[in-house]
């Protein structure tokens, strides 16, 4: 087998043809194999595995200096269907999620350590998505550690905990910080650091607030009139857009819902909530059911074995692999309809729904009931979006203080 860059490469990028992917995905492998390519040439113009994974880890961008994510999931992506090309002749073109769990511990406590985690977390009944957020800032502090050569947790100083924070910036907007400190505090009470969580208080992270934007009715009805007529927008876009806009459904919802999830003579889905656990029935529109129907039945890939309701619709067919699928499409249908003023991922469409129901004057409760609310103060968040009911708290200016 012929193992240089170029040959391996048109093994690769002939597969990608045969299974029908897009020019321009095609186009960013031929990126990173070209990045590759001169890799390898300075390194005597094999390729190894052992070659590939020190050219995954080239993580900075020259341009910025910066981590960046995108080369990660580039070179990673690349160097692993090679490798498994190496390995099993053939070129498997699996579909891989983003950030691939971030940086790993090396040293035999740690491992330990971050498998105990990871058990301890699933024990717990803790969702995929908390899992992954409460391991990688986890792991993240080990590595950290392991780079000031700490390999135990019984030698850690209250001072790593600033430093490990202070270093995260460098990828990290501040406003992000409070995120990445909700998720760590946990791990540091699971190994009984209850002095490190005290360090992580002063950090001073505090959350931001920002209100939320909202669609207009109008603009509501013109993505809704979008999605029921525009052919530029296909039946699988359409009932992913109108789910989040009608529904409220949470992205993780919408990927991982079923073919056995929907009563399709009866009109509604029901689902367990993939954040709070918790059962949801709602009842399904007729025109999200059509949409619905037209693409099962039309647009779905055909002898699927999968049962998941949505899925790629290039090769490989698989399920959505994550929230960002969900945004991009719900995104670009939003703007196909001609309403480009706002981001519209699932959050702003979410809150669409639920401010909808604010302003027909639907009670707290059955808001909350609608989007599958585990707490009801979760609800009430949406207030902030209800202008004309605020303005009616507003008391008048006293007639003393004008003069």
């Amino acid at each position: 087998m012929d193992t240089t860059v170029t040959q391996l490469g048109e093994v690769v990028i002939a597969a990608l043809r045969a299974a029908n992917y897009m020019e321009s995905t095609i186009g960013n492998y031929q990126k990173s194999i070209n990045a590759l390519t001169r890799f390898v040439a300075a390194r005597g113009g094999v390729y190894t595995p052992a070659l590939g994974a020190r050219f995954a880890a080239l993580t900075t961008s020259p341009r910025t200096g910066r981590f960046s994510a995108q080369r990660r999931f580039d070179y990673t992506r690349l160097v692993s269907v090679i490798d498994s090309y190496l390995e099993c002749g053939v070129v498997i073109l699996a579909v891989r999620k983003r950030g691939g769990g971030g940086p790993q511990p090396a040293s035999a406590e740690f491992l330990e350590l971050n498998s105990s985690w990871e058990s301890e977390m699933t024990h717990r009944g803790l969702s995929p998505a908390t899992r992954e957020a409460y391991g990688r800032i986890a792991r993240g502090y080990l590595v950290y550690l392991e780079g000031l050569g700490i390999t135990c947790v019984a030698k850690v100083e209250p001072d790593t905990v600033t430093g490990f924070f202070a270093s995260l910036l460098d990828r990290w907007a501040q406003s992000s910080l409070h995120w990445q400190v909700s998720n760590f505090r946990p791990f540091m009470k699971f190994i009984g650091r209850y002095d490190l969580v005290e360090a992580v208080n002063l950090i001073g992270a505090r959350r931001s607030h920002p209100i939320m934007p909202d669609l207009s009715d109008d603009q509501v009805a013109q993505v809704v009139e979008a999605c029921a007529t525009s052919t530029a927008i296909t039946s699988r876009d359409a009932a992913i857009t109108l789910l989040a806009l009608m529904t409220g459904l949470r992205a993780c919802d919408i990927i991982t819902l079923t073919l056995a999830d929907i009563d399709w003579r009866g009109q509604t889905l029901s689902i367990v909530q993939q954040k709070t656990k918790n059962p949801l029935t709602l009842p399904l529109p007729g025109l999200l059911m059509s949409k619905l129907v037209r693409y099962v039945l039309e647009e779905r890939p055909a002898h699927n074995r999968d049962d998941h309701v949505f899925l790629r619709s290039l090769a490989p067919h698989k399920p959505l692999a994550d929230h960002a699928s969900v945004y991009r499409i719900t995104d670009e249908t939003v703007r196909k309809s001609g309403v480009t003023q706002v981001r519209a991922g699932t959050r702003l469409l979410r809150h669409a729904a639920a401010s909808r129901l604010l302003r027909a004057a639907t009670p707290l409760p059955t808001i909350s009931a609608v989007l599958g609310h585990a707490s009801q103060e979760s609800t009430n968040t949406y207030l902030s979006v209800d202008w004309p009911r605020l303005l009616e708290c507003v008391l008048p200016v006293p007639q003393g203080a004008l003069s």
